[in-house]
C-alpha cells in the first residue's frame, strides 16, 4: 500500500495524464492540490513509484505515465465515485421516456447514446431471448388480409410481426386467434413446435403464422456495440487501431469479456487484465442491468487506459438503472 504522499503524488499524475494524453513532469505534479511538495521530492518519489511498477517513463527525460497497475490504484484506491452531470442525466432520463417499440431498436439506440456521453466505445448486452417467459399475446388486424401479431415477454421485449393471411378473415376469428395464443404461449419461452388443434383450421393457420413470424424475429442475446469511430481516434497507431476495431466486431468475444468481468466481481478491467490481448491497451467498465432482483444484460464501455474513470462509472451505473426500469416497466 502507499503511503499518503505517493498515493496524491499517482493521483495527480494520473488525472493529468487523462486530461492531457502528455507524460507528466515533477515540475508541474510540485504544485497540484493534495501535493504541494518541492519539485526534487516529487522526482524522488516519481522513481520509487516507476520502480514499483506504477508508472512509466517512455522517453529519457520525458515525465511519466501511469501503467496499467497504476491505473488499477487510482480506481480501487483513489478514484473518488463521479456523478453524471445535470444535463447528460436529464438527456438519458429523457431518452428513455420517449423510447418505445422493438427490443434490439432500442438497444442499438441505447449504445449510441452510450457511446455520445462518454466519447468510447459502448456495449449493450440485451436479455437472452431464450429465457424469456411470453407474458401476453395480442393479434390485431390491420386489413381483411394482413394482422399483426403482438408479444410481451418478461424480460421487457416487446415484439411486433406482420402476418400475411391466405384469405379473408374475420374480427371473431382474430379475436379466438389471439386467445388461443394466450393460452399456449403465457408463461412459456417461445419455441418451435405443433400448436395445439383450436377446431377452426383458419384460427390455427392464422396462430401457425403468428408463432412462427415471432420465432424468426427473436435473437439469442442481442448485442449492440456504439461508437466504434470513436475508437480509431483514440490511438496513434494503426495496427492497434486495427486489432481494437477487429474485436469489437467480434460478438461473441465481446460478451465473453463483459460476463468474465462482471463474474470475477469487477466493474473495471485495465488493459491486459481482461484477458483479450488485442484490447490490451484498452479498460472495460461494466455494470449489470438488473430487472426484478435478475441480472438480465450488461452496459459497458470500452476505451483507452487514458479513459476518465469517474465519470465513466458514473455513466455507465445512470444509463444501467433506467435501462432495468425501462425492461422492468415494459414487462410489468
Amino acid at each position: 500500500m502507499l503511503d499518503e504522499r505517493k498515493s496524491e503524488i499517482l493521483r495527480a499524475i494520473v488525472q493529468e495524464y487523462i486530461a492531457t494524453a502528455q507524460p507528466v513532469g515533477s515540475t508541474h505534479i510540485a504544485s497540484a492540490p493534495g501535493v504541494l511538495v518541492s519539485s526534487a521530492t516529487v522526482r524522488n518519489e516519481m522513481a520509487v513509484l516507476e520502480q514499483e511498477g506504477y508508472l512509466v517513463q517512455p522517453h529519457t527525460s520525458a515525465g511519466r505515465i501511469p501503467t496499467d497497475k497504476g491505473y488499477r490504484f487510482f480506481v480501487d484506491h483513489l478514484c473518488v465515485p463521479g456523478r453524471l452531470d445535470d444535463a447528460s442525466t436529464l438527456r438519458v432520463g429523457a431518452f428513455f421516456d420517449v423510447t418505445h417499440g422493438r427490443l434490439e431498436e432500442m438497444l442499438h439506440h441505447t449504445s449510441d447514446l452510450l457511446s455520445q456521453l462518454t466519447r468510447h466505445a459502448s456495449l449493450v448486452v440485451g436479455p437472452a431471448a431464450d429465457r424469456a417467459v411470453v407474458r401476453s399475446v395480442q393479434v390485431v388486424g390491420l386489413s381483411a388480409r394482413v394482422a399483426v401479431v403482438v408479444a410481451v415477454f418478461s424480460n421487457g421485449s416487446v415484439e411486433n410481426e406482420t402476418v400475411e393471411l391466405s384469405g379473408d378473415i374475420s374480427e371473431v376469428r382474430l379475436a379466438a386467434a389471439a386467445a388461443h395464443l394466450q393460452n399456449m404461449l403465457m408463461g412459456h419461452v417461445l419455441e418451435p413446435g405443433e400448436i395445439m388443434k383450436s377446431g377452426d383450421r383458419d384460427v390455427d393457420d392464422l396462430c401457425r403464422s403468428a408463432l412462427s413470424s415471432l420465432l424468426s424475429a427473436r435473437h439469442p442475446e442481442p448485442v449492440f456495440v456504439g461508437g466504434t469511430a470513436v475508437m480509431a481516434q483514440s490511438f496513434d497507431a494503426v495496427d492497434t487501431v486495427r486489432a481494437v476495431l477487429n474485436t469489437l466486431e467480434q460478438q461473441y468475444v465481446m460478451v465473453s469479456l463483459v460476463r468474465d468481468v462482471l463474474n470475477r466481481g469487477l466493474s473495471v478491467a485495465i488493459g491486459a487484465e481482461h484477458g483479450v490481448e488485442p484490447l490490451a491497451a484498452c479498460s472495460v467498465v461494466v455494470a449489470p442491468v438488473v430487472v426484478d432482483g435478475e441480472h438480465l444484460g450488461t452496459v459497458g464501455v470500452i476505451g483507452p487506459t487514458r479513459m476518465d474513470y469517474p465519470q465513466a462509472l458514473a455513466t455507465v451505473e445512470v444509463v444501467s438503472n433506467r435501462l432495468g426500469r425501462h425492461l422492468s416497466d415494459a414487462a410489468g
